[in-house]
């Protein structure tokens, strides 16, 4: 089985190249993707708007997700929150075994929090932690369904943000209704919208072995300030295996502000092969929001899955 590696997104020397990522502790800042040189396909049926239609139609990448379910692993997961100056006041440790096999889909290998992490009553401290519990964890514990892909009915408070929030990780470009003031602007591969951002495809290497290539959608620089700072998404990188065109690997770069609130994030979601199959290996995220009558939250994460292999629940 291959080794896995991490991938050094939020340190800016892979993926997304540079991008406005937040200056501040990074836990992830392992290399996986090599690039080799810029693209210049001449060919009438394969350029922009090739790798545009295949994110639009793509559904292997949340496959992969789904395909957790048939495999045991482990999961290793590293959360941190900020203070003010961005420095760590909480962390967040734990090692997961995750397991089809019997009632019990999830044992805990080692739990360590440390600093400012819990209310009195038990809860998080962040909602941003609330968002990371439900979107992943909850993974190990179920599965992912088909319906989450499609805005799937969430239980609990702000349960509609959180579906919403997994619309715009595994389905970016299409619009997200019920969002205040920002929906459309996730939209970014309609005719209005399009003027508004540079293409480019490069040829790489990822995990040393694999072909790809790398679609990068970043904002015109040309573009006024007040035009810029309108658009939500400033990033969308997507790594493409060239053998069967699926997507390997994402990474997303978002910052907008109004009168409800303020956010700046990035994240970025990887996947590697087992066997036949395609599954994720990775996700690290970073981001800052602000919240009208709500305490500033400032956090990043490192999810990393391991040491794959079929259970004999499926």
């Amino acid at each position: 089985m291959k080794k896995i590696l991490l991938l050094a997104v939020l340190a800016g020397i892979t993926l997304q190249g540079a991008a406005q990522e937040i200056d501040r502790f990074n836990p992830d800042t392992i290399k996986t993707i090599q690039l080799d040189s810029a693209v210049n396909i001449s060919a009438q049926k394969f350029g922009v708007e090739t790798f545009i239609n295949a994110i639009i139609t793509d559904e292997s990448f949340y496959k992969a997700f789904r395909n957790m379910k048939k495999y045991n692993f482990i999961a290793e997961n590293n959360i941190y929150t900020y203070n003010k100056k961005n420095k760590v006041d909480g962390r967040i440790y734990r090692k997961i075994k995750h397991t089809n096999e019997g009632p019990e889909k999830m044992v805990y290998l080692a739990k360590q929090d440390t600093g400012k992490v819990y209310r009195k009553n038990g809860k998080y401290q962040l909602y941003t932690l609330e968002m990371f519990d439900y979107i992943f964890l909850k993974a190990y514990k179920t599965e992912f369904s088909e319906a989450d892909s499609k805005g799937g009915k969430a239980e609990g408070s702000n349960a509609g943000y959180k579906d919403k929030l997994k619309t715009l990780i595994f389905a970016p470009g299409k619009p997200i209704k019920g969002l205040p003031f920002i929906g459309s602007k996730t939209e970014i591969f309609t005719a209005n919208m399009r003027q508004y951002y540079d293409y480019s495809y490069y040829s790489g290497t990822y995990l040393d072995s694999i072909p790809v290539y790398r679609f990068k959608v970043t904002v015109k620089k040309d573009l006024s300030n007040g035009t810029k700072e309108g658009l939500m998404i400033k990033e969308l990188t997507t790594i493409f295996d060239k053998r069967n065109f699926e997507i390997l690997g994402r990474y997303v770069d978002m910052k907008y502000s109004n009168m409800l609130f303020d956010f700046d994030v990035q994240m970025n979601i990887e996947t590697s092969y087992f066997g036949e199959e395609k599954l994720p290996t990775k996700i690290s995220y970073q981001g800052n929001w602000d919240y009208p009558f709500k305490k500033e939250e400032r956090a990043s994460f490192l999810i990393v899955h391991k040491d794959y292999h079929l259970g004999k629940g499926k």
